[in-house]
């Protein structure tokens, strides 16, 4: 499929032909074919622009063209499936064939885009939709009126093996680092975070468990903590304890 002329060389030879010169004149001006410069006067006398025509065939025209309200029915009821699927469900169903990419670029024009976001299925469990209700309706309107009363918990850790995966060296030579592979140790940092700053901070020289913590929230987070605070933590199975719990409730927050 051939290109077609720029815009502005459009505007000029049509520029010429109307200033009278002719369509082989101004073809010969700028170096174009003479039926270039024809068919550009008749463009203009017939839909008043010499803007190119769009190429190929029309939008929908196509061997998908007729399924496609079929196509995005299938989409919009299982958001998941693929395109291999989606072209086995159309040759089983239509007696179509289509490559895949074909199926992909038609949903994009469609307005579809490749997203899709994971939720835990656990958040479906009754308990789990009770707490949430509570957590929306009254803890939240509760925390956004008295953020200084907000104590977030979390924790992060680095390796003595951490390091640069990748690096550069001339072709047919290797890059050679070193790195512990046998012993190597973990350092966690865990504190606590209000909304004027840090407190509580501790360094451990192992990876977190649920007797690090709870030493940790008797020792260093207790102390700190007033009557009516409300302390977050996150979902990690060595935040879980019931003694850290009672520690917490003990001192009223």
């Amino acid at each position: 499929m051939g290109k077609s002329s720029s815009v502005d060389l459009r505007v000029r030879i049509m520029g010429e032909i109307e200033r009278g010169r002719s369509c082989r004149a101004a073809a010969l001006r700028f170096g174009v074919a003479p039926s270039t410069a024809i068919r550009l006067a008749q463009r203009k006398a017939r839909t008043g622009s010499v803007a190119p025509a769009r190429q190929g065939r029309p939008a929908g025209s196509g061997v998908l063209g007729a399924h496609i309200e079929a196509l995005v029915s299938w989409v919009e009821a299982d958001g998941d499936i693929t395109m291999p699927e989606l072209a086995v469900r159309l040759l089983a169903e239509r007696g179509v064939k289509a490559h895949p990419a074909s199926l992909s670029r038609l949903l994009i024009r469609q307005g579809f885009t490749v997203k899709k976001t994971l939720l835990a299925s656990e958040t479906d469990r009754a308990d789990i939709v009770r707490r949430r209700r509570i957590w929306t309706a009254h803890r939240q309107p509760w925390m956004q009126r008295r953020p200084e009363r907000l104590v977030f918990v979390d924790e992060t850790g680095t390796t003595t093996k951490m390091t640069r995966l990748r690096g550069r060296a001339r072709r047919g030579q290797r890059l050679r680092m070193k790195a512990p592979f046998g012993h190597w140790g973990t350092q966690t940092f865990v504190a606590a975070l209000r909304h004027d700053g840090l407190t509580a901070p501790w360094v451990i020289d192992r990876p977190m468990n649920r007797q690090i913590f709870e030493t940790w929230v008797e020792t260093q987070l207790a102390p700190t903590l007033k009557p009516g605070d409300m302390v977050i933590l996150d979902n990690l199975s060595s935040h879980k304890s019931e003694k850290a719990n009672a520690i917490l409730k003990a001192r009223g927050a």
